[in-house]
């Protein structure tokens, strides 16, 4: 089914009930001058693009320890070429919401005088928009990995949009040579730069999908909870969200956040530029992508002790982020739009003595703080949730990613030996997921309450 876009004709992947779009670009590939800049709109082509192959993933080093080698990237079929030309969206349609853009929604009948009269057809409902952004540590990951499909979303009524962007030294180098380039005198951030230019290609096209752009959830987990954060707390997005999820990375008070200054990263930059023996921005930015790749073993080396943990992460600009996350929050510069975030019962912060003990890490407590702080504020609370299935087949508990087969309805694609229990929950989560991505409420017919996490009752939901 062709779709016509700001930029041109799209075919897709016929797969039934739907389309997958695959390899849309919405920015000019980020290479040799434009390599550390910010995405700029792509050209618009001629004939009909095919959208029918995944794309590049971003340029990037594969360290990969247990579960995750297994789980999510074992799958030779599923394996993407590294480049810095990555600037691509993964679309899955439903066609119900497709056969609506097509034609006309004009028909005619006849009036009394028995003559032939033009009448509009009601339009049919657009559908809901869920935009998912990789998790990584911002080091890597890639927006088509083997646990993500739309599938499911589509079944339900929503569309998915996956977006791949830029990481690591690629995605979030900052140097006073990029600043002193820069009209607004900044560097960095690049990685959250292509988020954004994702998400306003998605608000201007996405209707010829069938989706309103006025329902646009954005969702990601780890970094990209993370990126939500962000997203949500930058005037940058201005109208472009409606609801938002963080899995495993949003908070208040205590979590993964750290808050870096463009100055201290422009310093970690400064001794990438040594280490590549680059004595300008044009020596740096003729470095083949091999050469930048090769280095950023090293460098990560070097600077994480300097750093005390990861920092090839979004900064404090003053542009993209005019303070703190939880500096932000308390001045109530986070948007005023419905949240759902959580963590794993064996989540990241979790030590083995802590899960002993079943003691909750400060992500955990990061969560509820988050919806307890926008009641504050006087916004809605948020929806809290606790993933606690020990995923069979192994003893990595319910670890860090681990609800992603889950939400996304993929456990087919993975080797664990799934129980019944499993499936089930599968089915539970995406209808929570869904409901919340439709109405900003979890909630549906015949399914268990989910309550909202106040103050005066801490409501912490169990998926299990």
């Amino acid at each position: 089914m062709i779709v016509e876009t700001k930029y041109g004709k799209i075919e897709g992947v016929d797969k039934g009930s739907y389309i997958e779009y695959r390899g849309v670009p919405y920015a000019k590939p980020p290479v040799g001058d434009l390599r550390w800049r910010k995405p700029q709109e792509p050209d618009a082509w001629e004939g009909i693009y095919q959208a029918v192959d995944f794309k590049n993933r971003c340029v990037q080093e594969d360290h990969l320890s247990p579960p995750y080698d297994k789980d999510f990237y074992s799958n030779p079929d599923f394996a993407r070429p590294d480049d810095e030309d990555c600037l691509y969206l993964q679309i899955w349609a439903p066609k119900s919401g497709l056969k609506h853009t097509e034609g006309t929604l004009s028909g005619t009948h006849k009036n009394e005088a028995g003559s032939q009269e033009t009448a509009e057809r009601p339009r049919q409902k657009k559908l809901p928009v869920a935009f998912w952004i990789h998790g990584g540590a911002f080091l890597g990951g890639f927006s088509s990995e083997l646990e993500f499909d739309g599938k499911a979303y589509c079944d339900r009524g929503v569309i998915l949009v996956s977006v791949e962007y830029r990481c690591n030294i690629f995605g979030f180098f900052a140097h006073p040579w990029l600043t002193a380039e820069s009209e607004r005198g900044i560097s960095g951030n690049y990685g959250i730069l292509d988020q954004i230019a994702g998400l306003k290609w998605v608000y201007e096209n996405i209707g010829a999908f069938g989706g309103d752009r006025d329902n646009i959830t954005i969702f990601g987990q780890s970094a990209g909870a993370m990126s939500v954060q962000t997203l949500v707390s930058t005037e940058l997005t201005g109208n472009l969200i409606a609801k938002a999820i963080l899995q495993s990375g949003g908070s208040y008070g205590g979590g993964l956040h750290r808050d870096i200054p463009l100055k201290e990263q422009e310093q970690y930059g400064e001794l990438f530029a040594e280490m590549m023996h680059a004595g300008s921005l044009e020596e740096l930015r003729a470095k083949t992508t091999e050469e930048i790749r090769s280095a950023m073993g090293k460098f990560m080396e070097k600077v994480l002790p300097i750093a005390k943990g990861l920092f090839l992460t979004p900064v404090w600009d003053g542009y993209l982020l005019d303070g703190g996350y939880y500096e932000l929050m308390d001045a109530g510069k986070i948007k005023d739009i419905p949240y759902m975030l959580g963590t794993t019962k064996d989540d990241i912060l979790v030590t083995p003595e802590m899960a002993e003990k079943g003691e909750f890490s400060e992500l955990y407590q990061g969560c509820i703080a988050f919806s307890r702080k926008l009641e504050e504020l006087g916004r809605n609370p948020a929806y809290v949730y606790y993933f606690t299935r020990d995923l069979p087949g192994d003893d990595f508990g319910a670890w860090h990613s681990s609800e992603l087969w889950y939400m996304f309805g993929t456990l087919d694609r993975c080797w664990r030996p799934w129980e019944e229990q499993d499936r089930r929950l599968s089915a539970r989560m995406l209808d929570y997921w869904v409901n919340f991505m439709k109405t900003g409420n979890p909630n549906g017919a015949g399914a268990e309450v989910w309550k909202p996490c106040t103050k005066e009752e801490p409501a912490v939901f169990e998926l299990c």
